[in-house]
């Protein structure tokens, strides 16, 4: 070991040297903020003196005994440590704001309407800067406000005193538990607590919250349980206490809300419900009752893409299978709809006010979920979303219906909610037999609703997707953060983004205004396509001859593009860049290959020649009269659907691509394209082309077509 008993106590000297003047923290904390390369000395580095420290620290007892805690109590009691911030009284006069605020608080609100997408940070970033771009003119009325309020601040405090209340004929307001609790004497000798770890203990109060936190989470449900009951059970207590001393306080004007308010959070309340008995709410339709069934087996798929996912999957089921699942959401709620009023009987009456509020909270909440400008939409949806039917009710509640103002005449002294727990104890107590008529009338109304449902549904279900407004553009794209902000309440979100558009200004809304206007004419494009007829041309291809040979490439850079296409090598490219990246390759090859592949193009049109003679030989005359139609009429819609050739720029292959357009002309007199070869070749076939330029524009084209 190189390490001496004099080197050793050299290193203890250095370590003390670079202890901060102020070290109160504890001694790992102070450790790990050590520079042991200041520490190093001699030629022991500074891992080595860290290394050596860690060794000489394992032997040293970390703990304290009582007799050196006395010694330090002892020490405390002569010396006791002030603190750096006293308590102020609460008549202790209010210091004026600086210019800067003075200024940060007349223009936050005008600068958080006007963006409402930025934190609190950046508003503060920009409003510094605002503030130290303004001319001296307008800085100094903000100036002369602070100065103004200064100077009373400073006769405020000449006239203060820390006299008690009463000593000199001024009235002080205190608040009970301040009087109990600081006396105004207090302020004369204030002495603040030491820290926990100043009074030895081993961690801060918030070490210790975060340590409990884990533990907490942790727990398995039965034991939080214990817990949940217990905190329900002080609570009750509280309330007691504190209205006995509202009552002899009248005058601190405490609500009632803050004394009722819930100790529990929503994920514990949640929790105390489930074991009470209460039923887990159903999905609100069939596509989500689906999602939540797909994402049980999508655990390992990250949260960004299982609702993509999903999506995807509901679009290929077939809309037999998507009615299965209509069916069952259906019952699903009716079921829910019995446990809950099953439920509500057993809890008392406070508990039964508070299920009801937080269930027409979800109820408003999901009808608040379409915003308020989607209720202005184009006169068809408008009309189609007014015819649509309602969902027939269950039997229970046409039962509940029924009798229900009877009920009321009855027993005017019943609520709503015992009302509806008696209905569904009568319910229960029926007959089956008389259930029997309900349930009939039931499956009469579902029937006249899916008669009425199902003439419009196949029509409702082609339409496009119907434009959105310009505020509903603009919601979905700050929908995240209004969430965010308001903790996931869509209906406190709604509402704050309905006021934010209202008061944007017209400039504001312009981007997406043009936004909406292009949705509308997408719309109406998409209309006019459902609406117009069916192209011959679909026709025309879906005709097959059986028997009839693949149609080979027309020219060389067919020949090279097939070969790419079916090799696989350009699959992980969308097509349109495909067809670029072969343009762009076949320039690059040279006039050899080039040639090469001009060959092995005209060899293969030789065989498919002779190929379709003996094909041609075999068909009866009726056969070969329709192939022959067939052929004429696709050539005619296929020159309709191209147009005008795009313009080329002249190339140093423009003479071979002429042979080849030749060859190409003449071939087609006699042949046809075979559509099995265009799906091969991503429709290569039909682009042909020498260059990556002429493959772009004709894309273009067809784009802007």
């Amino acid at each position: 070991d190189r390490w001496s008993q004099e080197d050793m106590l050299t290193l203890l000297e250095c370590m003390k040297n670079n202890l901060p003047s102020n070290d109160g923290s504890k001694f790992k904390t102070t450790e790990s903020h050590l520079d042991w390369e200041k520490v190093a000395f001699k030629d022991f580095s500074g891992e080595m003196c860290k290394m050596k420290w860690m060794e000489i620290s394992n032997e040293v007892r970390k703990f304290r005994t009582l007799t050196e805690l006395i010694m330090d109590a002892e020490e405390h009691v002569k010396n006791p440590y002030k603190g750096k911030k006293l308590k102020k009284h609460p008549d202790f006069p209010k210091k004026p704001l600086t210019p800067y605020f003075r200024f940060f608080m007349e223009k936050r609100a005008k600068y958080a309407k006007l963006h409402p997408e930025m934190s609190n940070l950046d508003l503060t970033k920009i409003l510094s800067k605002k503030y130290k771009e303004l001319p001296e003119k307008k800085k100094m009325k903000y100036i002369q406000d602070f100065q103004r309020e200064k100077q009373e601040f400073e006769r405020n405090l000449a006239r203060f005193s820390w006299v008690p209340s009463g000593q000199d004929g001024r009235q002080r307001l205190f608040l009970p538990f301040f009087i109990i609790f600081f006396p105004p004497l207090f302020f004369l000798d204030f002495t603040p607590l030491p820290s926990p770890l100043a009074l030895g203990f081993q961690a801060t109060t918030k070490e210790v919250k975060e340590s409990l936190g884990k533990q907490w989470s942790q727990l398995s449900d039965k034991k939080r349980l214990k817990w949940i009951h217990k905190a329900l059970e002080q609570r009750k207590e509280y309330e007691e206490i504190m209205r006995d001393y509202i009552q002899k306080h009248p005058e601190l004007n405490i609500s009632e809300e803050g004394i009722t308010r819930s100790t529990l959070t929503k994920a514990e309340r949640q929790l105390k419900d489930k074991f009470d008995g209460r039923p887990t709410k159903p999905p609100p339709n069939s596509y989500s009752l689906y999602c939540a069934e797909l994402m049980a087996n999508m655990k390992d798929v990250p949260s960004t893409e299982r609702m993509v996912l999903c999506s995807q999957q509901w679009k290929l089921l077939s809309q037999k299978e998507k009615d299965a699942y209509h069916k069952k959401c259906d019952q699903k709620k009716k079921d829910y709809e019995i446990e809950l009023l099953r439920f509500l009987e057993s809890l008392p009456e406070e508990e039964q006010q508070r299920v009801l509020g937080e269930e027409k909270m979800l109820g408003s909440n999901r009808k608040g979920a379409t915003s308020p400008a989607s209720k202005k939409s184009s006169p068809e949806t408008g009309k189609a979303s007014s015819e649509k039917p309602k969902r027939p009710i269950s039997a229970m509640f046409i039962f509940s219906e029924e009798k229900r103002k009877q009920l009321q005449e009855e027993r005017p002294e019943l609520s709503e909610s015992e009302l509806t727990r008696l209905l569904a104890r009568m319910w229960n107590d029926l007959s089956e037999k008389k259930k029997a008529k309900y349930k009939a009338r039931e499956a009469a109304m579902k029937a006249q609703s899916e008669k009425k449902h199902g003439s419009d549904k196949e029509e409702r279900g082609k339409l496009p997707e119907s434009p959105k407004t310009a505020e509903e553009i603009w919601q979905q794209s700050v929908i995240g953060d209004y969430l965010a902000r308001f903790k996931n309440d869509r209906g406190k979100a709604l509402k704050a983004m309905e006021a934010t558009w209202n008061n944007m200004e017209k400039k504001e809304k312009l981007m997406w205004i043009k936004k909406a206007a292009e949705d509308q004419k997408r719309y109406e494009r998409e209309l006019s396509e459902m609406r117009a007829p069916p192209c011959s041309t679909n026709s025309a291809k879906k005709m097959k001859f059986q028997g009839e040979p693949k149609k080979p490439p027309m020219n060389g850079y067919q020949k090279f593009s097939q070969e790419l296409l079916s090799n696989g090598e350009l699959n992980h490219l969308p097509l349109k860049e495909r067809m670029v990246e072969i343009g762009s390759r076949w320039q690059r090859i040279s006039q050899g290959q080039k040639d090469h592949y001009k060959k092995l193009a005209e060899e293969q049109q030789k065989q498919y020649k002779v190929h379709l003679d003996i094909w041609l030989k075999s068909l009866s005359p009726q056969e070969r009269a329709a192939y022959k139609e067939h052929t004429s009429n696709k050539r005619k819609s296929i020159g309709k659907m191209r147009g005008p050739n795009p313009k080329m720029k002249p190339t140093m292959q423009s003479k071979s691509e002429s042979e080849d357009d030749d060859e190409e002309e003449e071939e087609e007199e006699d042949d046809d394209e075979d559509e099995d070869d265009d799906d091969d070749n991503g429709d290569s076939s039909e682009e042909g082309g020498d260059s990556s330029e002429s493959s772009s524009e004709e894309e273009s084209e067809d784009g802007d077509e």
